[in-house]
């Protein structure tokens, strides 16, 4: 079990990431990983690796942390991309929502709300009239008697009330 748990990670941090564009492993350590099988037969880079001198191999280290570094730094900017990427398509698709002062509508209805919600029982509760509208797209509602309420609620928790 403990064996199959680090190929699993092994595999996680080795692949790509949308989100990042990078690899984990690379971000942490700078280099491409070495697989068990090259420590067991010693592939071209690590036979290059055991033939530095000292002097030399410092050398390389200082440029794999600039490479690093730099590719930290690449994602950063490419998690920045991302995240405006995907906020520009759920922004697309969203619509935005008015609502009028003296508008008829209904009210959602949470399952902490009431006491017992079964199956049958309404999942909208109104009509409500749209007292004043608020910035932020929330609104103040009064019930059809004139009570007014004094909690504001988000718009996405009412829709239109259709006679």
């Amino acid at each position: 079990m403990e064996q199959a748990l680090s190929f699993a990670l092994l595999g996680y941090s080795t692949t790509m990431r949308t989100s990042i564009g990078a690899k984990p492993y690379v971000l942490v350590y700078g280099t491409k990983v070495v697989i068990p099988a090259e420590v067991e037969m010693p592939s071209l880079r690590i036979i290059q690796e055991a033939k530095l001198d000292d002097v030399e191999w410092r050398r390389v280290r200082q440029e794999q942390h600039m490479f690093i570094d730099k590719k930290r730094m690449d994602v950063v900017f490419h998690g920045q991309l991302y995240q405006n990427k995907m906020t520009n398509a759920f922004n697309r698709k969203v619509k935005p929502r008015r609502f009028t002062p003296g508008q008829l509508m209904s009210k959602n209805i949470f399952p902490y709300q009431e006491q017992e919600k079964g199956m049958f029982t309404p999942n909208w509760k109104g009509p409500y009239v749209v007292h004043i509208t608020l910035l932020g797209e929330a609104v103040i509602i009064a019930e059809m008697d004139g009570k007014v309420s004094t909690k504001p609620i988000n718009s996405d928790t009412i829709m239109r009330y259709y006679i």
